[in-house]
């Protein structure tokens, strides 16, 4: 009888240390007080210049996300673009891929002759 009561007192202990491991291992991380990782996230993407759809090679436009060698072909083909918006509007993406794509896309205005 003092064996088994030794045994399920063995088997609590271990239950009870390893939840309070567990417990350990799942507390959320602390919140940051410095805000320099959201400035810091948000000067990177001014850093990065926006890929005109009108001018950029195929194999720049295939370095956008979810751009393959068939939608760059698309692009290139449906060139020259007004606004970015015609990306969905030609039925070249699809509303997701074009959520992804917006905000590092551009259409710069057309370059003016330079005829006198």
């Amino acid at each position: 009888m003092k064996r088994i009561s030794a045994v399920i007192l063995t088997v609590a202990a271990v239950a009870f240390a390893a939840t309070v491991a567990l417990a350990a291992d799942t507390t959320p991380p602390a919140k940051s007080t410095t805000p320099a990782h959201h400035s810091s996230h948000s000067s990177s993407k001014s850093t990065h210049p926006k890929t005109d759809l009108n001018t950029a090679s195929k194999e720049d436009l295939m370095k956008l996300p979810g751009v393959d060698d068939a939608t760059a072909d698309k692009i290139v083909a449906a060139r020259p673009f007004k606004s970015r918006s015609e990306l969905e509007s030609k039925n070249i993406v699809t509303k997701e891929q074009f959520a992804k794509l917006n905000p590092l896309v551009m259409v710069a205005p057309p370059q003016k002759s330079a005829s006198k």
